[in-house]
């Protein structure tokens, strides 16, 4: 092996220029793909994420009361609700103000004690009644539900703190490690004041999808609270089967009750898959965008092996007539291209894997990103040797085939 690689070395030597391109090329491509590859298992990972709801089943309409006084929007808010859950298909309905994936909402740290400085951890806070857990189809794991005589109703500046609240299992591990969160009391934003936690939820994700969102995308607060006001989400959840129909009989018993309200015609009735859909839509996209990115990327870099060994095949046709003349069989001759482009991918591979991590690390601090597994450094390293001895393998195979006559040839 080693009286082989010499004169490869002394070969690569004389053509520098091209070795370097080629192992180059390898190297970026190499970081490149490494981290698109990343963002691409970061941005799925983010859409299989599971809401915690029956999301096969639900529904959600955005709805504005126009020309009301804030005092009176409770009172047509439970109207509205008697109307939905009347309706044939529904096995019920609540109004909150936001819901796993809407794209806004309230969030506040969360502490385990009065005198406590800073918050144990972030959370989202929604804002309901008994009706909740029933409507989402979340389960509840521990724990009970709100009762009717604990819900309140307020004004959104004016919201207070509830003496109980549900949370998420996520929420309740990460305040209290011991597994025992039920019956805790904890403290939401800067009160003082405590609130029981009654009921633990089995998953329950916040409104938001960002990369800012990650660290607490399970971390939810239900609190027993009605919030009055001219805006408020409806949720339905249908009986199987009915929630086509309800896409159409829901807005329309909505305004049967009161037509002074707006339901936007863009995203005011959708059903849960098209809230999901439109939520991971920019991460679907990039996912897409990445994709295409490496394959364009390894293409390239497989048709500039291609083309490089070519070239060198073309320009070594009579050194090969000699190696042949000389009792040097094909698979000598094969072996000779394809430890030649080994080696040069070992080069690129290893300047890339610096690449990689230095690319990484500047995206961790740009973006935020997450680090870089070396898991993915060594895949990858691994998929670009194979490709660069999958691209050589055939100028390799014409190389090999080269007569021994040639080394009689004059050019």
């Amino acid at each position: 092996m080693m009286l082989q690689i010499k004169p490869i070395l002394a070969a690569l030597k004389r053509h520098k220029a091209g070795t370097i391109l080629i192992a180059l090329q390898i190297a970026l491509t190499l970081a490149i793909v490494c981290n698109a590859l990343f963002i691409i298992h970061e941005r799925l990972d983010r859409i299989s994420r599971p809401t915690g709801l029956d999301e096969g089943n639900l529904m959600a309409i955005g709805n504005r009361y126009v020309g009301a006084d804030d005092k009176d929007t409770a009172a047509m808010m439970r109207g509205d609700l008697v109307a939905l859950r009347q309706l044939p298909g529904v096995a019920d309905a609540v109004s909150i103000n936001s819901y796993p994936l809407r794209g806004g909402g309230w969030s506040t740290g969360v502490r385990v004690g009065a005198e406590d400085k800073k918050p144990k951890a972030h959370t989202t806070l929604y804002f309901s009644d008994e009706h909740t857990l029933p409507t989402m189809g979340t389960h509840l794991i521990a724990g009970r539900n709100f009762q009717a005589d604990e819900i309140g109703e307020a004004d959104p500046k004016e919201v207070g703190d509830p003496a109980v609240v549900i949370v998420s299992k996520a929420l309740a591990d990460k305040l209290f490690t011991d597994g025992h969160a039920l019956g805790k009391p904890i403290y939401i934003g800067d009160t003082k004041k405590p609130s029981t936690i009654i009921g633990i939820v089995e998953r329950l994700e916040v409104p938001w999808n960002g990369s800012w969102s990650d660290t607490f995308y399970e971390n939810s607060i239900i609190e027993p609270v009605r919030l009055s006001g001219n805006y408020t989400n409806f949720l339905v959840r249908s009986k199987p089967g009915q929630l086509e129909a309800l896409m159409k009989s829901a807005p329309a018993a909505l305004y049967q009750a009161n037509r002074m309200r707006v339901i936007p015609p863009e995203r005011g009735v959708r059903t849960f898959a098209a809230v999901r859909e439109h939520a991971y839509k920019a991460d679907r996209g990039m996912a897409i965008l990445m994709g295409v990115v490496c394959l364009v990327l390894l293409a390239i870099t497989a048709a500039g092996i291609v083309g490089l060994t070519s070239f060198w095949v073309g320009q070594r046709r009579k050194q090969i007539g000699v190696r042949r003349a000389l009792g040097a069989t094909r698979r000598d001759i094969l072996s000779y291209f394809l430890t030649e482009n080994l080696l040069i991918g070992i080069g690129g591979v290893v300047v890339g894997a610096a690449l990689a991590m230095g690319m990484n690390l500047w995206l961790v601090t740009q973006f935020e990103m997450a680090r870089l597994s070396l898991m993915y450094v060594l895949a990858g390293v691994l998929a670009l040797l194979l490709l660069g001895q999958g691209a050589v393998l055939a100028p390799a195979m014409r190389a090999s085939r080269v007569s021994p006559v040639e080394a009689t040839r004059s050019v």
